[in-house]
């Protein structure tokens, strides 16, 4: 192998190495949810800055308030993250994840951040899924219909990502229906069901 190829090896060795460690510094990071705001919370860019206040607001104001308010036997501090939703939960979701850090973090070392008005990547199934591996079942309603996943097509193969009905971070949803809200909620039915476009 010539000069060329050791070069080649050894900068391959080197960026992979850099990569795992950094991989891994992030991964610690990212477990203090106020690393993750020290760049998204900004007083004058309402977006993260509202996130975090229904984050943090007693009595839950957003169904991330209440993961938020959930306390996880599994943790000395009980401590519920921002990145247990947002980390991904497959290899593609935590690539994902941190490409788009990346990305986010290059940005703000040269001064080219900005403050996103909307979320644009919204969580995947994968997300949710990792602790409501199965839908909880609400029984059959006052009319003696059964519980909206209690039937097998509006259950996992649905095509409706579970963010599109439930609200995560929108503060308003119905708290006792898991943060549903009707707008929302009509508009993936009538995806199927007729009688719910508007006007019908």
């Amino acid at each position: 192998m010539g000069r060329r190829g050791l070069a080649f090896v050894a900068l391959a060795v080197l960026g992979a190495s850099l990569g795992a460690v950094g991989w891994a510094v992030t991964d610690h990071l990212e477990q203090d949810d106020d690393f993750c705001n020290a760049c998204h919370v900004n007083a004058e860019v309402p977006l993260h800055a509202g996130i975090r206040r229904d984050y943090d607001a007693r009595p839950v104001a957003s169904l991330a308030g209440r993961h938020a308010a959930a306390r996880l036997a599994d943790r000395e501090d009980g401590a519920f993250r921002c990145i247990d939703c947002h980390g991904g939960k497959s290899l593609v979701g935590r690539a994902r994840v941190k490409a788009l850090a990346a990305k986010d973090a290059l940005a703000y070392v040269i001064g080219r951040f900005e403050e996103p008005e909307q979320m644009r990547w919204p969580l995947w199934d994968e997300d949710c899924l990792a602790c409501h591996a199965s839908f909880e079942s609400a029984g059959d309603d006052a009319l003696g219909s059964p519980g909206f996943h209690d039937l097998a097509v509006h259950n996992a193969e649905l095509g409706v990502a579970c963010v599109e009905c439930h609200s995560v971070h929108e503060a308003g949803g119905d708290p006792g229906a898991f943060f549903l809200r009707a707008a929302s909620v009509r508009a993936q039915c009538a995806r199927c069901h007729s009688e719910f476009e508007e006007g019908g």
